[in-house]
């Protein structure tokens, strides 16, 4: 069998790392070289990854072996090297999210286009069992019609001083990254998105609200969709511990997931826990019924999977989550942000 090669621009997102590790030991793909515009960094990865550094980025756009890019460099780089790659032959990988605005969206929109190349975002949100199995539910009608969706998708990363003051600190540059809401919910922006569809308006509010050391730590969004259904979002970067991830609720049916961010690992989980139950209003005598999915070992297991479905995708020639949607969660995003400086309803998509 004849590998994948693999060409990797930048190792500035640490998720880069996870999927790389499990690259290694796949039989048909392989790391072949890596560009980072930190030189030590990208020399480091390489040495770890059996691969070959470059300081050039058109050494790896050039090399006919290499197939697939994935690119994890800061969020406003994204759109230079995307529509590099694409415009060079390759196949990409984007680290989420797509970028800081729909105009760099639209870049990469036209690139993937323009050269007619795979192009799949890295969300591994879609990957989950225990959302699949909640999708499953909901599009098989198991809820009935969905009238609100509650989500928390939260990361403790803001009382770590290794991340603030570290390497990966160009998480909290706002020219870099904009913000934690831009890094972390657009998560659950695209989840929303793959749950309910594309919505209608957005009313937010995002700010600092434990700390000060970035552009903001929590948001709080709601949004509607075209058939009247809410997802109220909850993101922070300032969670110590949490559970009950999701809450959907249907004229029919209910279900809940726990254990589905980092927080949710912060404790010992109880024995007994369950992931997804569900209940179903026809069946009340059954009360809540799990539906026997694994609580991962943490959510590092959930970014590793990422790597060994973006690659069955690669070769099955579906990307997961393509430009034109991950345009659509970018907007989610941006569409909050101004809606709580503002102070006001927004509508969706933004103009």
């Amino acid at each position: 069998m004849s590998k994948i090669g693999i060409g990797v621009l930048s190792y500035a997102h640490g998720h880069v790392g996870s999927y790389s590790q499990e690259i290694v030991n796949f039989d048909d793909a392989e790391i072949l070289r890596i560009w980072d515009d930190t030189v030590e960094r990208g020399e480091g990865a390489a040495e770890k990854f059996g691969a070959t550094f470059t300081p050039h980025v058109e050494d790896v756009l050039a090399d006919p072996d290499i197939e697939l890019v994935f690119i994890a460099s800061e969020t406003n780089k994204h759109a230079d090297l995307a529509v590099a790659a694409a415009d060079a032959g390759k196949n990409v990988v984007l680290q989420k999210p797509m970028a800081l605005s729909l105009a760099d969206c639209d870049r990469i929109i036209e690139a993937v286009d323009r050269n007619g190349i795979f192009f799949s975002l890295a969300f591994q949100m879609r990957y989950d069992p225990a959302n699949i199995g909640m999708k499953q539910l909901i599009d098989e009608g198991y809820l009935g019609k969905v009238g609100m969706l509650r989500r928390r998708h939260c990361i403790p990363v803001l009382f770590n001083e290794g991340f603030i003051n570290g390497p990966s600190k160009w998480h909290i540059d706002p020219v870099a990254n904009m913000g934690m809401w831009m890094d972390d919910a657009s998560h659950a922006t695209d989840f929303f998105f793959w749950m309910l569809g594309e919505p209608i308006s957005v009313i937010a509010e995002i700010d600092n609200v434990l700390t000060d050391c970035a552009p903001d730590d929590t948001g709080m969004a709601v949004y509607r969709f075209s058939g009247g259904e809410m997802g109220m979002l909850f993101n922070s970067s300032v969670v110590h511990a949490g559970e009950n991830t999701t809450e959907i609720y249907g004229d029919r049916g209910v279900v809940i997931q726990n254990y589905g961010d980092a927080p949710s690992f912060a404790a010992p989980i109880p024995e007994g826990a369950v992931a997804v139950r569900y209940f179903d209003s026809l069946e009340r005598e059954k009360g809540w019924q799990d539906q026997g999915i694994a609580i991962p070992s943490g959510q590092g297991a959930r970014i590793q999977a990422v790597a060994r479905n973006i690659i069955d995708a690669y070769n099955a020639g579906k990307p997961t989550v393509t430009a034109r949607e991950g345009k659509i969660s970018t907007g989610m995003i941006l569409g909050a942000y101004q809606s709580a400086r503002e102070g006001r309803r927004v509508a969706l998509p933004l103009e």
